[in-house]
């Protein structure tokens, strides 16, 4: 009997048990193969979708919440970043030509002021101009305005008005208090205002003084392998943010002449301060124009009666149109490259989830967030070198112009 012959018997004893280990524990490749015929690929792929989402919206509860319990420093920070993003160009072109930086800082901020002092003054001249009220006139409207009510099929009389209005006033009275605690809280809103103002002031002249290297002490806190990725990433979402801030001031400054040209022509008053006031309300997309062109109704009809109301009604949805129709998607959405879709969902959910702040900042959060998320898929910065290891090393204007045009590439 050979070797051969004595190793037959042991290999098919052991052949045999692997072949009952087998049935009773398939490898984890069979186990694989049947789940994925018991439950279907796009299920399977929802189900991976969902709870990672899942997980990254709890993530972000607590992170809301510390946002919002901090407002008071984070709308600040956000609109000295805007500002910043103003005015960065004017003070980069000072520099150019040949000032030190704090100059051309000092000079970019008389330049600011001037133009926030410009407005406020005509605001305030024109109203105190314009508050010698004809009483006459007003009670001309007011008892235009009861006719209407009259001949309306409501039937309302003057007697239910004075009755309404008797309420009212019986309502103020009895809520004394309540009004009272309200102006005390106006009055702690107003010392918040003034320390937020105080804030970005601060926060402005270092984002323009020294952007720059408190970015790159952000980009320091990350691990190295990632710090290339999120420099360029954040380079391309503030290009994104000047370019949506710059054109903003454009669809305002249209939105503002083109209802305030309206008033003119109707003889509307308050005409300058209303186009101001409309002029502001346009950093909020869509919701701004609209409500401050409300005020252009109000007057008009308070001042020049029902017909002259509604041609200003008209002028406002004509502007409003223009707005939304070719403003927004011919020059904001090429500059910030968002749908008008998108514009205007931005504007709703922060506007649900922020009020007013969140309207004001979401759009170009979007904007950045959308060109930071592209720039970091396409993986173009995997061979870049770490951004805090870089030395300052003066380079010529040639190279400069380069890698200028290749940070405004998004």
């Amino acid at each position: 009997m050979t070797e051969r012959d004595l190793d037959e018997p042991a290999d098919k004893a052991a052949s045999t048990r692997t072949g009952s280990t087998l049935a009773q524990n398939p490898t984890p490749a069979l186990r694989n193969e049947s789940e994925d015929e018991l439950v279907p690929r796009g299920l399977r792929i929802g189900a991976a979708w969902a709870w990672r989402t899942v997980a990254i919206l709890l993530a972000l509860i607590p992170l809301g919440w510390l946002v919002a319990q901090a407002s008071i420093l984070v709308i600040p920070l956000l609109v000295a970043a805007l500002l910043a993003s103003l005015l960065a160009p004017l003070m980069k072109w000072l520099v150019g030509v040949g000032l030190p930086r704090w100059a051309a800082l000092i000079l970019s901020l008389i330049v600011l002021l001037l133009a926030i002092g410009t407005l406020i003054s005509l605001v305030v001249s024109q109203f105190a101009q314009g508050f010698n009220l004809d009483l006459g006139k007003l009670e001309a409207q007011y008892q235009l305005a009861l006719q209407f009510l009259r001949d309306s099929p409501l039937h309302v009389t003057e007697e239910q008005v004075e009755a309404g209005l008797r309420e009212i006033v019986g309502w103020v009275q009895s809520n004394v208090n309540s009004i009272a605690s309200q102006a005390v809280s106006v009055g702690s809103n107003v010392v918040a205002f003034l320390a937020g103002t105080l804030v970005t002031a601060f926060a402005l002249i270092f984002y323009l003084l020294d952007g720059r290297s408190i970015w790159l002490f952000i980009v320091s806190i990350f691990p190295k392998k990632a710090r290339a990725a999120i420099d360029g990433a954040g380079q391309r979402g503030w290009i994104s943010v000047g370019h949506y801030v710059r054109v903003q001031v454009l669809v305002a400054l249209i939105d503002a002449v083109g209802i305030y040209l309206g008033a003119v022509i109707l003889q509307v008053p308050f005409a300058l301060p209303i186009g101001v006031i409309v002029f502001l309300a346009s950093f909020v997309p869509y919701i701004g124009a609209i409500s401050a062109g409300t005020i252009a109704v109000a007057v008009a009809l308070a001042y020049n009666g029902f017909l002259n109301a509604l041609i200003m009604l008209i002028v406002v949805v004509a502007v409003m149109q223009i707005e939304s129709h070719i403003l927004q998607p011919l020059i904001m959405g090429s500059a910030v490259k968002l749908h008008p879709l998108a514009v205007l969902l931005s504007v709703s959910a922060g506007t649900i989830f922020g009020g007013i702040a969140g309207a004001v900042f979401a759009v170009p959060l979007v904007a950045a967030g959308k060109v930071m998320v592209q720039f970091i898929s396409r993986g173009t910065w995997r061979d870049d070198p770490d951004p805090t290891k870089i030395t300052q090393t003066p380079v010529s204007k040639r190279e400069k112009a380069k890698r200028e045009k290749k940070a405004s590439t998004v």
